[in-house]
């Protein structure tokens, strides 16, 4: 008899007992979405690290939605790197009535192709002509004959024999029940690992070559990219050990550190790592409820959104050696996210996979992990009192989980509990000179809880606010300037255009750097 291994969701005790389990979710809540539950620790590929969405800075009339998954791809990784998984079905949700359903759906679907099955690399190439058998090759390769492709230059065609795996993928607009595919008969390639200088000699060009404008002025990426998440997770795992000294308390910066969004005053973690990105710009008219653009003091102008991962609920694998699974056309979700933080800081650990694994509209489950956050008594805690935090029910942190001020205009129906990414279409992007790490908690609307940006420091943010600072008298020191020292990205530069992400990491060349290290060698050639 086959084997046959089943996705079912999980069924799990939920208790309230708040006392029972601040220690058992205090050590395990760091890094957003990176492993943060015990199901996607198991499963990478099907882990959701990162979900942005964001007015398009270069067009105002659409926005853009960026899905990162499988988290921790160191860029050697060789022979065969981190591609997608053609099993999984990756999806972006987007609410536009206000009532925590998805209206519109984005779906991707990947293959792989083997085009090189003889080569021990998935991805090779050197020079303009590739190399050849030399004059004392042993028979029987005869001299002269052709043993390595030349150096990849292209997704497709000529320039692109050494791809030796490669993948395809398909999107799908689901609205109403009816699906739309979006590709109007274009192949679309992945942009692949960056391997190296020798075998990619310009990857920048080669990844510029993986977006494609689709149907209806949509355009797509997908393909490795570099991390866009930053933080000190080290010194999160230690029970909050900030490094980072800018007051009387490690953890508290200086004003000259709040503000200084270009240094690092501790490591970035995340530095050198690639993950797996999709990137879909879409106009605002094809989102809203009534197919029109709206200012922002409209209700109608606010999203919400979410990303899931999910596989066939069975698969029977092959019965011959190399041959194909069967695979059920119906799904189980392994992975959501909406909002950066929530499940990992908040949600305890004994809840998280029945948390993943179901649906933004049955969050009230969950509210009180809200109500009463246990990360805002560890931090109460850690800083010995003198971060004072307010008396729950928490009731200042619902805009992360409703349709409420500041990000939507007041007389939006808030909808039930739910975790959404919220967005305000009417509000346009900051210019690049303008925008500030901190987003609206440093006054640019147009950043987080205002959807978010790849830029976004949501470490910070979310320590801030899960101690009050939405709250006029809990916004005071050293409140109003907790955070773990990483203001930034280091070396992989985020893209003012699409698709916004950055160049993923050198497999050869990059590194793993530390605060104010030089980053020569590190960025992608």
């Amino acid at each position: 008899m086959k084997n046959i291994v089943r996705y079912w969701p999980l069924r799990v005790i939920f208790t309230l007992g708040v006392a029972l389990t601040v220690l058992t979710s205090a050590a395990s809540v760091w890094a957003a979405n990176h492993r943060e539950a015990p199901i996607t620790a198991l499963d990478h590929k099907a882990d959701i690290t990162d979900l942005f969405a964001f007015r398009s800075y270069t067009d105002p009339t659409k926005v853009t939605f960026i899905l990162n998954v499988d988290p921790f791809q160191e860029p050697s990784n060789g022979p065969n790197y981190s591609p997608f998984d053609p099993e999984i079905l990756y999806a972006i949700k987007i609410d536009n009535n206000n009532d925590a359903v998805e209206d519109i759906t984005f779906e991707f679907r990947f293959t792989t192709e083997i085009l090189l099955p003889r080569l021990f690399s998935s991805i090779v190439g050197v020079g303009t002509a590739g190399l050849f058998a030399p004059s004392n090759s042993p028979p029987p390769v005869a001299p002269g004959t052709p043993i390595i492709p030349p150096a990849v230059t292209a997704l497709d065609g000529p320039g692109s024999t050494g791809l030796g795996l490669r993948q395809k993928y398909t999107v799908t607009k689901v609205e109403n029940g009816v699906r739309t595919n979006l590709t109007g008969g274009q192949q679309l390639f992945t942009v692949p690992a960056n391997v190296g200088q020798r075998t990619m000699p310009n990857y920048p060009a080669l990844a510029r070559l993986g977006t494609y404008t689709l149907i209806n002025g949509i355009r797509v990426f997908a393909g490795t990219a570099a991390d866009s998440f930053y933080i000190d997770l080290g010194a999160m795992f230690d029970t909050l050990n900030f490094r980072a000294v800018g007051s009387t308390l490690p953890g508290v910066l200086s004003v000259l550190q709040d503000t200084n969004d270009g240094q690092n005053f501790a490591p970035n973690d995340q530095a050198g790592f690639n993950v797996n990105a999709i990137v879909v710009e879409v106009p605002i008219a094809m989102l809203t409820r009534d197919g029109q653009p709206h200012a922002a003091d409209d209700p109608l102008a606010v999203l919400g959104i979410y990303a899931t991962t999910s596989r066939p609920r069975i698969k029977v694998p092959p019965s011959q050696p190399g041959g194909p699974a069967t695979l059920s056309s119906i799904f189980t979700q392994i992975q959501r996210m909406g909002n950066p933080f929530i499940n990992e800081l908040l949600i305890g650990t004994g809840d998280k996979d029945k948390f993943s694994m179901d649906l933004p509209k049955n969050d009230a489950q969950f509210a009180n992990y809200l109500l009463d956050p246990l990360l805002a008594r560890v931090l109460n805690a850690a800083y010995g009192g003198s971060v004072a935090i307010p008396t729950p029910p928490r009731t200042d942190l619902l805009p992360l989980m409703q349709y409420l001020p500041p990000i939507a205009p007041p007389g939006t129906p808030p909808g039930p509990i739910a975790d959404l990414l919220r967005l305000n279409t009417g509000v346009l992007s900051t210019p690049s000179g303008s925008r500030s790490r901190l987003g609206q908690l440093a006054g640019d609307a147009a950043g987080y809880p205002n959807g978010r940006r790849v830029s976004d420091d949501v470490t910070d943010i979310t320590l801030r606010l899960v101690v009050g600072v939405l709250l006029g008298s809990f916004n005071v020191f050293p409140n109003n300037r907790i955070g773990d020292g990483v203001n930034n990205n280091n070396c992989s530069a985020y893209q003012e255009t699409f698709p916004y992400v950055g160049l993923a990491n050198s497999g050869r060349d990059s590194r793993h750097i530390d605060p104010n290290e030089n980053c020569v060698g590190c960025a992608p050639n």
